[in-house]
């Protein structure tokens, strides 16, 4: 049976964060207020024992705030805090691992354009799988660009939460209608605390009105 907990705006963090905590929490509360359901702390930089700070404080509010908190990569820390759960990349723990160290955490498993990889996933206990990119990313240049059909088809066969991610804004976000989340870094956080807000409603009214056609 599908996680009911898995859908909606999935909010991402930008690596550095643990560098600047206060707005970094700042920015966490405003995307809630704008109706982010899950949030992902993804830090390329620093140890475990520097980001804890913030990743403690980080999932007190999104536990307070009724928000799935994930952590990427990091499946000692994740295991250590007993957050919500993981997401997990090429270069990460396989999902298998993953699932008998977190028997009943929430694993997410990146599937990059690969439909096989996520049966794969799904069969060794992922939670969700993440697709992407969906357009081109300032995040990571480099990515390919999926053929957005790759969704419809996992939707048919894999019958677990989708996630969308890479390059997703206001403007494109409605082209994404066979997903359950649609995963956003830059175009959430542009523009500091201020704009946060706006960003994240405008990313979902734009990314609802085309799923509520189909």
């Amino acid at each position: 049976m599908q996680d009911m907990r898995l859908q909606g705006l999935y909010g991402i963090s930008e690596s550095g964060w643990y560098k600047r905590p206060h707005e970094a929490i700042e920015l966490l509360l405003e995307a809630i207020e704008g109706g982010m359901k899950i949030f992902q702390l993804r830090e390329k930089e620093g140890s475990d024992e520097e980001i804890l700070p913030l990743a403690r404080a980080l999932w007190n509010h999104c536990r307070q705030k009724g928000v799935l908190f994930i952590l990427n990569d990091r499946l000692d820390l994740a295991l250590s805090l007993g957050v919500d759960g993981v997401h997990l990349g090429i270069d990460d723990a396989e999902a298998s691992r993953a699932r008998i160290l977190l028997p009943h955490g929430i694993i997410g498993i990146s599937c990059y354009g690969d439909l096989d990889r996520a049966h794969k996933a799904k069969e060794e206990g992922a939670s969700y799988v993440a697709f992407g990119s969906c357009f081109p990313s300032p995040t990571k240049p480099a990515s390919s660009v999926i053929d957005l059909t790759l969704f419809k088809k996992a939707q048919e066969e894999l019958a677990i939460p989708l996630c969308a991610i890479g390059g997703i804004e206001a403007q494109n976000a409605g082209e994404l209608i066979h997903c359950d989340m649609i995963a956003v870094i830059s175009s959430l956080w542009s523009g500091g605390v201020a704009q946060v807000r706006k960003n994240a409603k405008g990313l979902i009214q734009s990314w609802r009105e085309n799923r509520e056609r189909v």
